[in-house]
């Protein structure tokens, strides 16, 4: 087995790395969604200002300090808006990938459970939201110790089961209800992934769905469109 970490290095997987990774990874439904659905609850009920000129960034930003007021403090992880991706980094002077929202365990900072998220204009136009999960997650560029992560799809327009019609429809695949969130707009879908040589990362891969309903909201035109 070749190493987690260090990109192209052979050295050995520390095991306590990877007991670590599995033992996190291995059922997050339950608390990460849970924190997220708790977060966007009491968002809708601020109803704080959101810069329309960029929503996905706008609403994002405000939804981490309540996903972080949602959690005790005490998890064996914390969340933050922007954390970088550094071990699928390319050399100098690339820019490492950059997570719109992550979970990092804190005794291993190298191990982030990250959340995409795209704003959806209308239910079935899911073209750029598909396009993160095959691009960047079943390469492994994105969430490469993980065996799971999600996406956020804030929707503008239409309906969550449309929306969740049009992913299954372009990933080829079924959306399935998550356990313990079946009254929630989320969906969980099963992938293999295309793992890069010299590496151990998980080739199952679990993409978690939650279609956030901000259906009203409007981007901003620019001046000059």
């Amino acid at each position: 087995m070749t190493a987690i970490g260090d990109r192209g290095s052979t050295t050995a997987v520390d095991p306590n790395f990877v007991v670590l990774v599995r033992a996190w990874m291995s059922n997050p439904a339950e608390m990460l969604l849970g924190f997220v659905w708790s977060a966007y609850d009491v968002m809708r009920k601020d109803n704080p200002e959101i810069d329309t000129h960029d929503l996905e960034r706008s609403i994002t930003q405000l939804l981490e300090p309540r996903v972080r007021a949602s959690m005790t403090g005490y998890e064996p992880f914390y969340v933050q808006h922007g954390p970088f991706e550094r071990e699928t980094m390319m050399p100098a002077p690339a820019q490492p990938p950059q997570y719109d929202l992550a979970f990092v365990l804190r005794a291993n900072e190298r191990v982030m459970w990250p959340l995409e998220a795209k704003v959806l204009e209308k239910a079935k136009a899911v073209a750029r939201y598909v396009r993160d999960i095959e691009e960047q997650y079943l390469t492994c560029r994105y969430a490469p110790f993980s065996g799971s992560a999600a996406m956020l799809g804030y929707l503008l327009d239409g309906e969550a089961t449309d929306a969740f019609a049009a992913i299954a429809h372009k990933l080829s695949c079924a959306l399935d209800p998550v356990p313990g969130h079946a009254n929630r707009n989320n969906r969980v879908s099963q992938h293999a992934r295309c793992v890069p040589p010299s590496k151990a990362y998980p080739a199952s891969f679990a993409c978690y769905h939650l279609i956030l309903d901000y259906v009203g909201l409007r981007r901003a035109q620019s001046p000059h469109a």
